[in-house]
């Protein structure tokens, strides 16, 4: 009786999977490349470790925000795609790449003119020193990734979620090799550490928007919509409807990714083994993140097609669907988590026994407790997300995601992270507050926004 009631759902599993499985291979690849750096500068030490935590947080700010601004574009080329609007698809992707150029251009510099902040963050000096000049490498390819996101929604938005999926991949590859043989010096060259990180994140981003618009132009079924791209004349009402979505749609993702900030910057007070431990946590919790995040451009896609064509029956029904298959998925992964909590954390650090790599190991295999819960309100909010995105709701989501992380989730991390014995743990109860705060508001918004438009 149970599978019945279930079937009109869990029949549009294997389409969700279909358009998610390629984003969650780009997203999990990029993952790894995180992972793998991550790895690679651990052997290094704790302290360089706590460094590429500490400036990717200081520039994930601005590029959270860049491809926030950037997902604006799926749900306009979705709708486009299912009314046969071949023109307005054309308008829509010519006017999304311009702002996101400048829009890229925009943050790269407002981040070089900021670094020196990181210097009045009450991080631990080693670690300043260590992170300064990766910083100005990876804020400088923020111009090339924010770029690469407009094409990339250009293409999810169309259903094509494979393009995105090879670029990255290939430009992923490219970017590992670069870092090893940079950070340490391989094949007769210098060793630059966290400098050779950097240079490798910049060459591959720069790669990986070649790679795109080379895809692009060889598909004879979308090829025709870049096309003499920039002969288009621009329209200022594509522009306003971009940047209408655009900015909420940025503030969520940049509140949401300024909440994992701020959990970074208050283990970075609490010392450098707690620091290194939560960058542990959030790297595995990253991995398995990108599945749902996955589906959540899939509830977009989908989402963005039924309110083109106004069925809204179908669309709340194909939504329960996503909603249903993430919440498995993460229970598996929540799974994992607990059963491995105390040989993951190893993974990133060099197998001795002294003081620092053991009480980072041990930190961190506590964190991995609470992110096994973490896991399923995190992907119920960014699926959520997704699917309010594809009905082009994104404003009150937005004030949502401000009082779920900023107003709840911060005072609650920082009260219990340094004022209470708790430290990294209280941190990442307060992580685990404001998901469920969200996921709980953000569904409720979506599925009342879905029921008044059937009664209509």
């Amino acid at each position: 009786m149970i599978l019945n009631f279930l079937k009109p759902y869990t029949k549009e599993f294997s389409y969700n999977l279909k358009l998610a499985y390629p984003v969650i291979i780009g997203m999990i690849g990029h993952t790894l490349v995180g992972f793998v750096d991550n790895a690679m500068v651990g052997q290094l030490g704790t302290s360089e470790l706590a460094a590429i935590s500490l400036g990717n947080s200081f520039v994930f700010l601005a590029m959270s925000f860049g491809i926030g601004f950037s997902t604006a574009i799926t749900p306009l080329i979705a709708e486009s795609d299912a009314l046969k609007d071949n023109n307005k698809t054309k308008s829509i992707l010519s006017n999304g790449i311009i702002i996101c150029s400048i829009l890229g251009f925009i943050l790269t510099v407002l981040v070089l003119i900021s670094k020196p902040i990181i210097y009045y963050m009450g991080q631990p000096e080693i670690v300043v020193t260590l992170a300064y000049p990766y910083i100005t490498l990876v804020a400088i390819s923020l111009f090339p990734l924010i770029i690469f996101q407009s094409f990339k929604q250009f293409s999810d938005g169309l259903s094509f979620t494979k393009i995105a999926m090879i670029s990255t991949v290939i430009a992923n590859i490219i970017n590992v090799v670069l870092n090893y043989i940079l950070i340490y010096g391989k094949f007769g060259f210098p060793r630059l550490e966290l400098v050779g990180a950097g240079i490798g994140t910049l060459i591959s981003r720069f790669i990986m928007v070649l790679i795109i618009i080379y895809l692009i132009k060889s598909n004879p079924k979308i090829n025709q919509y870049i096309d003499k791209l920039f002969n288009l004349k621009y329209s200022s009402k594509i522009i306003n409807k971009i940047v209408n979505l655009g900015y909420p749609s940025a503030l969520q993702m940049m509140f949401e990714v300024g909440f994992f900030i701020s959990g970074i910057w208050v283990c970075g007070i609490i010392g450098v083994n707690h620091q290194a431990a939560n960058q542990i946590a959030l790297n595995l919790s990253s991995l398995t993140f990108m599945v749902a995040l996955g589906l959540s451009v899939a509830a977009t896609i989908r989402i963005g097609n039924q309110k083109g064509l106004c069925d809204y029956i179908n669309l709340k029904r194909i939504a329960i669907s996503i909603f249903l298959i993430t919440i498995l998925i993460e229970i598996i992964f929540a799974m994992v988590f607990i059963i491995f909590s105390d040989l993951l954390p190893w993974l990133y650090l060099d197998n001795n026994e002294s003081f620092d790599v053991l009480e980072t190991v041990s930190i961190a295999s506590k964190l991995l407790i609470i992110v096994a819960l973490f896991q399923i309100f995190d992907g119920i909010q960014i699926v959520a997300q997704g699917a309010l995105r594809g009905i082009q709701d994104v404003k009150i989501p937005s004030v949502i995601c401000f009082l779920s992380y900023v107003v709840f989730g911060v005072p609650i991390m920082i009260y219990l992270g340094l004022y209470t014995d708790l430290k990294a743990t209280g941190v990442w109860i307060g992580f685990l507050i404001g998901l469920l705060i969200a996921s709980i508001l953000l569904s409720i918004r979506f599925f009342n926004k879905c029921n008044l438009k059937i009664k209509k």
